[in-house]
């Protein structure tokens, strides 16, 4: 059974939200996979892949946007741990109509960084749509979840495949 089934390890026993105290919690070695798409026209597809949007080198960009956001989740989620994150990579391939982001965070550590690598998708695929918008601004970022975890008390975890994958 996963760490917290059943119960919402961020609310109190009053039902007030709360940061889960990890302080008593070994350091283990975690890491997180997340990934997720931007669907676009084949004339922002070709712009990107040719290293011709009009604000330059967009997936350079979206990647160093993405270790960036990564290592500020802290910041940006209320309830979440700032981090010393140890390494955070954010790969892209070209698909069918679509470029995926997948974002890959790792420490040792009392708590997982799940959050950090979804950020880090969630990010870099935001960049690629500012980056790109002039192109075409009906670009739809989909599919943003968690592919795998390791570490922690709740053990190792792996997403479905997605359908039709």
């Amino acid at each position: 059974m996963n760490e917290g089934a059943g119960r919402l390890t961020h609310l109190d026993d009053a039902g007030a939200a709360h940061m889960v105290d990890v302080g008593g919690k070994p350091a283990t070695a975690r890491r997180a996979v997340a990934s997720g798409r931007i669907t676009m026209s084949a004339t922002a597809l070709e712009a990107i892949r040719a290293g011709n949007a009009p604000k330059g080198d967009v997936l350079g960009t979206a990647r160093i946007a993405g270790i960036m956001a990564a290592k500020r989740t802290g910041e940006l989620i209320p309830l979440c741990h700032p981090l010393g994150l140890e390494a955070v990579n954010v790969d892209f391939a070209y698909e069918d109509g679509a470029i995926r982001a997948t974002a890959t965070a790792s420490l040792t550590g009392k708590t997982g960084v799940e959050m950090e690598a979804m950020t880090a998708a969630s990010i870099a695929l935001l960049t690629i749509y500012d980056m790109a918008k002039a192109i075409d601004k009906g670009m739809v970022i989909e599919g943003v979840r968690l592919i795998a975890k390791t570490g922690g008390k709740s053990g190792d975890w792996s997403a479905p495949p997605e359908p039709g994958a």
